[in-house]
């Protein structure tokens, strides 16, 4: 018998319920996981509250990211074997101490990066890659505004982009958090809670704006995020930490400069085995060339899994947090 977190009804944290489950044996093209580190995203506390329906019936095991042990190998699998170390972002069920998994869903994790940096980077970090490589590709000419410049995702795509040479703006809700983001290869940093980004945005580019806007805050900053674009520029929304993004008349992007908006999510760029190998290839050097430097993420037992979620979304997190199991 292993254990593993389980919500049967959204709602709070106490909603995530640590018990007893049955995992069983793999079938064809799938392995039995033992998980050494899980990945704690924003997406997991939105299956939990009800803002994003369940992604399973209920009950299910939340968690869409994970690195582990191969302990059993299903029929048909030619590139993974027992013992492998692997991590995955994407299938829920990573809440818990062993699982069954698709196999194709695997990316093999190199020496050098260990078990809670690759768990605590691969949803996010395979994120940013596809934001900066794919939905907008960044150029040394670019010019880019990117939201919550120091937290999971921002604190990856800021280096990945002053790597490509990109005049970064971020912005933060701290002092504290706004140093950070200079740290982390933002040119120019505003704390939004003390300034008017939109302004502050104009004043730096000296109004020309910028390319592109990376959101993952949603219903606060949408309409400014807008305003920070010139004509033809790029909204990319990848997230609602402060709700979602209100229905709008989709005239409002002609007035305000013939804009472009998407709402990508990661699953459509790492849709066949052969895109997220090459994006988990890509993140994993760019952490191995140093160009990426990822912080040793906060730990929580698996069985804290509702003290991690609430740090998550009281905001008394920076940087990663991982759940450990024990086995």
């Amino acid at each position: 018998m292993t254990r593993a977190i389980r919500i049967h009804a959204q709602g709070g944290p106490e909603a995530l319920r640590f018990e007893a489950v049955e995992v069983g044996a793999p079938g064809p093209g799938e392995v039995r996981l033992r998980h050494t580190a899980i990945g704690l995203n924003f997406i997991d506390v939105y299956h939990r509250s009800g803002l994003y329906p369940p992604p399973q019936p209920l009950p299910f095991v939340p968690g869409s990211e994970g690195v582990g042990i191969v302990e059993a190998v299903g029929e048909g699998i030619a590139d993974i074997k027992v013992g492998d170390r692997v991590g995955y972002a994407g299938p829920t069920g990573a809440y818990s101490e062993e699982r069954i998994i698709t196999a194709e869903r695997l990316v093999p994790v190199p020496d050098g990066i260990d078990d809670a940096i690759a768990a605590s980077v691969l949803l996010k970090g395979l994120t940013a890659r596809y934001l900066l490589r794919q939905t907008y590709v960044v150029t040394p000419q670019t010019v880019l505004l990117f939201h919550a410049a120091a937290g999971g995702v921002g604190s990856i795509a800021c280096q990945w982009a002053a790597a490509l040479g990109a005049t970064v703006i971020g912005t933060a809700g701290s002092a504290q958090k706004a140093a950070r983001a200079h740290t982390l290869g933002c040119d120019h940093v505003i704390n939004y809670r003390e300034e008017d980004f939109v302004q502050r945005v104009t004043d730096i580019t000296d109004g020309a704006k910028c390319d592109v806007v990376y959101d993952s805050v949603g219903k606060d900053t949408f309409i400014g995020s807008l305003d920070c674009l010139k004509p033809r520029g790029m909204l990319v929304s990848f997230g609602n930490s402060s709700g979602a993004v209100p229905p709008f008349e989709m005239n409002l992007l002609q007035r305000k400069g013939s804009l472009y908006a998407t709402r990508p999510t990661l699953g459509h760029y790492v849709a066949k085995r052969s895109e997220l190998l090459d994006a988990a290839a890509d993140l994993f050097e760019m952490i191995l060339s140093g160009k990426v430097r990822i912080d040793a993420p906060e730990r929580f037992p698996l069985a804290d899994a509702a003290k991690a979620q609430t740090a998550l979304e009281t905001r008394r997190t920076q940087g990663s947090v991982v759940l450990i199991p024990h086995h």
